[in-house]
């Protein structure tokens, strides 16, 4: 099994390679090479043409990696559907109805079950897609390992128990991270995916609104960049109104380093985004990566893969679903 794997980081102007270390993980690059050779040029395809018609589900993909990841580890146990008497993660309050892309992973698993049938796992899918999304938003290109099996079991409360929540403070996204054998780095590394995608009204609401007792609103937001929150999100109950908010209005589409720029001058969306800024040790990171974008997006990679390997079901364990939505019936 390869221990190591080449990542090539593709800018504008020049192109790094790096060698990642990839001893903590069981999985090996070119996993299908034999038994499905075209898998990840399938999986891509779908992405690049998915993408193309509406640039917010390549967020929505590196978002569901991430919460498919630290729910159970890597096993795509986000996919299944809620059946009678037991709903499932998807309907979490962390993930319906902001968590996007389903119909991606679909219609990739579609396409590989008529090409390979019962072949890739439904979880390898989501790593190749989060991996397809960064390339598409970025220019992003690594190798991601495959083996991952697909697990059967999907518990409703588990994402509110495991995934950091957007008015968490520095200590306790740092318990997330730390938990599922991601470092601090890891943490403001990964936080950065927030410059695409969108986020409900309803996720941030309480720092326009309703921050404490002697301060309506959040004093770290940028007191203009408030005012524009509040103008697009109003102060009603979710049930009435929730907008959704892009994370980034200068460039909301590209994945890049303007997160880091945001969180400086008080314009993240999140407390737990903003929270970076309250420890001498992660305001650094977030400084250096605002001003490096190259190298950001060298680690990002980096640590995409990383949490790529968080708890996997490898060999006989788990199963290879053949609808992402429904575990197998024997």
């Amino acid at each position: 099994m390869s221990t190591s794997f080449v990542c090539f980081i593709l800018f504008a102007l020049a192109s790094t390679m790096c060698t990642v270390n990839a001893g903590y993980s069981p999985l090996t690059a070119g996993f299908y090479e034999s038994t499905c050779p075209s898998a990840e040029k399938i999986v891509k395809r779908v992405v690049n043409n998915a993408i193309a018609q509406n640039p917010a589900l390549g967020a929505g993909i590196i978002r569901m990696h991430f919460h498919d990841c630290f729910v159970r580890g890597c096993d795509a146990s986000v996919l299944l559907d809620s059946t009678p008497g037991n709903p499932a993660e998807k309907d979490n309050i962390a993930n319906n109805p902001s968590l996007r892309g389903y119909e991606v992973i679909d219609q990739a698993k579609a396409e590989l079950e008529a090409k390979c049938p019962q072949t890739v796992s439904c979880a390898d899918i989501i790593a190749y897609a989060a991996r397809d999304s960064a390339s598409k938003l970025r220019g992003l290109k690594y190798t991601v390992q495959g083996g991952r099996r697909d697990g059967r079991v999907s518990l409703k409360d588990e994402p509110t128990q495991n995934l950091p929540a957007p008015f968490f403070n520095l200590q306790q996204v740092q318990d997330s991270f730390t938990k599922k054998g991601l470092s601090i780095e890891e943490m403001v590394i990964l936080s950065g995916a927030h410059s695409i995608g969108v986020s409900h009204c309803s996720s941030f609401a309480k720092r326009l609104y309703n921050f404490t007792s002697t301060n309506s609103q959040d004093p770290s937001l940028d007191p203009n960049f408030a005012n524009i929150l509040k103008s697009k999100c109003p102060n009603v109950s979710p049930t009435i109104a929730d907008p959704t908010i892009v994370q980034d209005f200068v460039t909301p589409n590209k994945l890049d380093n303007k997160y880091y720029q945001n969180v400086q001058n008080g314009k993240a969306l999140f407390t737990s985004d903003q929270t970076l800024m309250t420890s001498p040790t992660t305001a650094g990171m977030v400084r250096n990566f605002g001003r490096q974008g190259g190298v950001w997006a060298n680690k990002f990679a980096r640590a995409m893969v990383h949490m790529g390997a968080i708890e996997v079901l490898t060999g006989g364990e788990g199963e290879i679903r053949k609808n992402c939505r429904v575990v197998n019936q024997f």
